[in-house]
């Protein structure tokens, strides 16, 4: 058995292990609500663009091939965009994405390019023998459009050039502060003839059906030039809202991990307290039996 002065020093490190874990669970409490803010600020926006994209599609004018990046082609290679963490402490979020990420690599019979965002995503696709054609990392903790702006465009510049034939992106949706839910879906091609259920499943962040309006918009200067300045705007869209809702994601997980950690860092201190006392009540207990033997022995010898 350990003695009582290893068992305090094992107390006070684990005391110590707890007010860091209790301090970075107030620290993503505070991040979590400024993300949340943030995805629920964006969504609505993402949802009216889409609708826009949508009307366009249905114009008289409007012929089979709107714009490159809404035309599909035969799939030869894929462009997938891995969204991850540059930090761990937060539980199961970055094992997760990996895991539908590779699931979704096994599925394919075509070569798989990941664009990674995050550093520990990186790590972990780079030790699974995954093809990284670009990596991003050391995004703000608040970033703004223009930050992820070059994931999107690198996305973009490859399905146009042709180096892939279709993107997806694999990231974690935020539903609540206990609940986060990774998947994997198509970014590109945008698919504007599907049924608005299959848009509402598809789309990220959480893009509600439209409904039917008796109206009849008017667009200038023409079908084409809106969507040759909106689709790609609207692809880095998908990208920083996916970035936003994996922000969430992450901070809630760490939230939750961080407070976990801190309650079993109370129970192991109780356990260990415990532990001590007997320790101690053990050493006393012998320490009394060694004077009562002496006593004895010593009464004896007289």
């Amino acid at each position: 058995m350990a003695t009582v002065r290893e068992i305090e020093r094992r107390i006070r490190s684990v005391k110590n292990i707890a007010q860091v874990t209790r301090a970075l669970e107030a620290v993503s409490a505070s991040k979590v609500r400024k993300a949340q803010n943030a995805v629920q600020n964006t969504r609505p926006y993402s949802q009216e663009a889409w609708r826009v994209l949508t009307d366009l599609s249905k114009q008289a004018g409007a012929g089979p091939n709107l714009h490159p990046l809404l035309t599909s082609r035969p799939v030869k290679s894929i462009d997938l965009i891995v969204i991850t963490s540059d930090r761990g402490l937060c539980g199961a979020f970055n094992y997760n994405v990996i895991r539908v990420a590779l699931e979704f690599v096994k599925k394919q019979s075509v070569p798989i390019n990941i664009i990674s965002v995050g550093r520990k995503g990186r790590e972990l696709l780079y030790r699974a023998g995954q093809t990284i054609i670009a990596e991003f990392s050391n995004l703000p903790a608040a970033p703004s459009l223009l930050d992820v702006s070059p994931i999107g465009r690198t996305a973009v510049d490859d399905f146009l050039g042709g180096r892939s034939d279709a993107v997806y992106v694999a990231y974690t949706d935020f539903v609540n502060t206990l609940s986060q839910k990774a998947h994997v879906r198509p970014l590109l091609p945008l698919s504007l003839g599907a049924s608005e259920e299959t848009i509402a499943s598809n789309a990220v962040g959480g893009i509600e059906p439209s409904r039917s309006a008796p109206y009849v918009y008017l667009y200038e200067p023409s079908i084409n030039a809106i969507l040759d300045n909106l689709v790609p705007r609207f692809t880095e869209l998908q990208v920083y809202q996916a970035i936003l809702e994996s922000l969430a994601s992450e901070h809630s997980a760490r939230m939750v991990a961080m407070r976990n950690a801190t309650d079993n860092a109370k129970a192991l201190v109780d356990n260990l307290t415990l532990v001590r006392n007997k320790a101690r009540q053990a050493a006393i207990t012998g320490e009394l039996l060694d004077i009562a033997g002496g006593a004895e022995a010593l009464k004896q010898a007289r």
